[in-house]
């Protein structure tokens, strides 16, 4: 089995909220990723949900008591601690956070954050008024602080969430455990290393445009934003700070980066122009259109038998204006999509843009990597050196787009 939670050792803490049982979902979706889960249950825990259940689904007894006998020395918390390579604490409610802050340790699970040298990421499920308090901001402040000091050993704290909704109580804000597939999206961020882009500020393009011709129709193209989400999800793994000005696309940026939604090119090249230059790095992924509609209807065209003729006019080019106003020490990296002339074609436009390099990939026909899980890739770099790929996931392409970008910050 293959995939971020392979083989990997992680303690799922379990807290005293009343969304405990949906930790068991969490539970059940590590073990088909092929994790190690071993769970912990608070006493407050228990009285929520069922350690039988958690025992029956991660194949592991559950540990809870501080002082009671243990099945084998294999999960005292001191070996558990050592050999995790994950604590997931979720639900997280203000009291553990309180504990991991203050570095109080009156029972299992707050005993074994202080042994861990581990990631620990907390996702949190509580009342709004207890989450908005400032003794509970103040804690997740601290940690997160903690963590950004921290040069990869113990302290490294992660939150996701909480969500947004009613909540149990009948308040509605936040407070609610985020989804399940959000959680295991953030331990995968959390648990990734090194996180050589710490502190930096990424900026991405993302998914298709949409060009109205009419109140119904549009122009666009097939993009999903498959690649915008790898390539944002790879972002966070390594420690940026993400942002993702996306069009309509069918894959939606992770949980985790700051979104900004837009529809037209123009729109695209607003925003982009706006957040540029707060950015270290821009890398315009989205399939931009290059022309829009030149006078879109404000009623619908009707069919009328005759042939229909719609001026087209450019819109600007993002990734060309980014190229040329970056600064000496901000990247800026583009894709070309080709149906001909690839290499050559990617080549002109490196150039003419000034990019600090290209990804080149052919589409059409039975090699298009539009929309599809798959891409054959070549990167070009000014002064003709290139690096040609075999055919890749793009969460692989990511992994190789952001390894080129550090060597180029060490040249």
């Amino acid at each position: 089995m293959s995939g971020p939670f392979a083989g990997k050792k992680i303690v799922l803490g379990v807290t005293g909220s009343i969304a405990a049982y949906k930790a068991c979902d969490i539970a059940s979706k590590l073990v088909q990723e092929g994790a190690r889960v071993n769970a912990v249950l608070t006493e407050s825990a228990k009285e929520l949900a069922s350690t039988a259940a958690f025992e029956a689904i991660t194949g592991n007894p559950c540990v809870s008591g501080l002082f009671e006998p243990l099945p084998t020395r294999e999960i005292e918390h001191i070996t558990l601690a050592r050999e995790a390579d994950l604590f997931l604490i979720a639900p997280a409610t203000a009291n553990i956070i309180a504990k991991a802050a203050h570095g109080i340790a009156d029972d299992w699970l707050s005993t074994a954050l202080l042994a861990t040298e581990a990631p620990v990421l907390f996702a949190p499920a509580m009342n709004m008024h207890m989450y908005e308090h400032p003794a509970t901001q103040e804690n997740i402040a601290a940690l997160k602080a903690r963590s950004e000091a921290s040069a990869g050993g113990a302290g490294r704290c992660y939150f996701t969430g909480p969500g947004e909704g009613a909540l149990a109580c009948g308040d509605v804000g936040p407070g609610r455990l985020i989804e399940t597939e959000a959680i295991l999206e953030a331990a995968d961020i959390a648990m990734a290393g090194p996180k050589d882009f710490a502190g930096k500020r990424v900026l991405l393009s993302s998914g298709p445009n949409h060009e109205p011709i009419d109140p119904v129709r549009f122009l666009g193209s097939r993009s999903s934003g498959k690649m915008g989400y790898a390539l944002a999800r790879e972002a966070l793994r390594r420690g940026a700070h993400v942002t993702v000005v996306t069009g309509p696309a069918a894959v939606r940026p992770p949980h985790g980066v700051v979104t900004v939604e837009v529809e037209t090119g123009r729109e695209m090249f607003d925003a982009i122009d706006r957040l540029f230059n707060d950015s270290d790095l821009f890398i315009s992924a989205a399939a931009v259109a290059d022309y829009r509609a030149a006078n879109p209807s404000t009623t619908k065209h009707k069919r009328g038998g005759e042939n229909l003729s719609i001026k087209l006019e450019p819109n600007p080019d993002i990734a060309a204006h980014a190229g040329a106003n970056k600064r000496h020490n901000q990247r800026v990296v583009g894709f070309a999509a080709e149906t001909d002339h690839v290499l050559e074609n990617a080549a002109a436009k490196l150039e003419e843009k000034g990019l600090d390099f290209i990804v080149a990939n052919p589409v059409g026909g039975e090699r298009n990597s539009i929309g599809a899980d798959t891409v054959q890739a070549t990167f070009l770099f000014p002064g003709g050196a290139s690096k040609a790929f075999p055919t890749l996931t793009k969460a692989e392409l990511a992994i190789a787009i952001f390894d080129a970008i550090t060597k180029l910050g060490k040249e």
